[in-house]
């Protein structure tokens, strides 16, 4: 039987429609197509929105910003100048000017972002993620009251653990006194201590409790503090089954 003339070439293009062929093959050894990065923000335009959500809540930060600049230029300029060698003292003198106005920046930066979760629930988290590096902190809290979002956080560090909540007194106590028995059974040995965040009577605002944290006295060393963390973390899950039991075919004596 005669073939047809383009019968040599249907197998090829069969093939390539059911493989959908139709797109470029990349080669062995070729290299593959870079991704899209994303573009971050400049360090000055991150600057720039820092200053201006903090002026938002702090106006008075741009005339003190100011202040600490000029003040810090005019006296490199009048040491230089008693040196006579004044051009010395304001190339010395215009660095530590910006320096001093950015840490102005940054200390009001910080008071601003804590006025705006200040009341929130998760705050006192907030202020635990501001802790540098020796604390261990979790996220999610580990008492929550549903109803009044009170709430109880935690965090391990060479001090000891430290409870911080948030909510009234009254009504944050019972919180404290359940989750402070836990821990003594847990740990004996370990400092419980109780820090309460807020505007009331005996608290803590939320900007200073990283600060008071800080000043507790230390009395683990480093390789304690990670195993009370995981301590913690282990029976935090609930009590561990007995061995040889097996639970879901353990069934209550209803005879007795």
């Amino acid at each position: 039987m005669a073939k047809s003339p383009d019968s040599s070439n249907t197998t090829p293009s069969g093939s390539s429609a059911v493989t959908g062929s139709s797109a470029p093959k990349r080669g062995l050894f070729s290299r593959k197509p870079k991704e899209a990065k994303v573009k971050k923000p400049s360090r000055l335009k991150q600057i720039g929105e820092v200053f201006n959500m903090t002026r938002r809540h702090d106006p008075m930060v741009p005339w003190l910003m100011l202040l600490v600049f000029l003040g810090v230029v005019a006296l490199s300029f009048l040491v230089g100048f008693w040196l006579e060698n004044w051009i010395t003292g304001l190339i010395i003198g215009i660095p530590l000017g910006l320096l001093g106005a950015t840490l102005i920046l940054s200390r009001r930066a910080e008071r601003a972002a804590f006025a705006q979760i200040e009341n929130q629930p998760g705050a006192s988290g907030a202020a635990l993620g501001t802790l540098k590096r020796g604390w261990i902190t979790e996220d999610q809290p580990v008492a929550v009251n549903p109803r009044t979002q009170d709430a109880v956080f935690r965090a391990v560090g060479r001090p000891g653990v430290v409870l911080v909540s948030e909510g009234p007194t009254v009504r944050v106590k019972p919180m404290l006194d359940a989750e402070r028995k836990r821990l003594a059974r847990i740990l004996p040995n370990v400092t419980v201590h109780v820090i309460e965040s807020g505007r009331g009577k005996g608290q803590v605002p939320i900007s200073q409790v990283a600060k008071k944290m800080t000043k507790l006295k230390n009395e683990l060393t480093k390789l304690e503090v990670n195993a009370v963390s995981k301590r913690i973390s282990s029976l935090g899950k609930g009590l561990p089954i007995p061995k040889g039991i097996d639970p879901y075919k353990a069934r209550p004596n209803r005879g007795r």
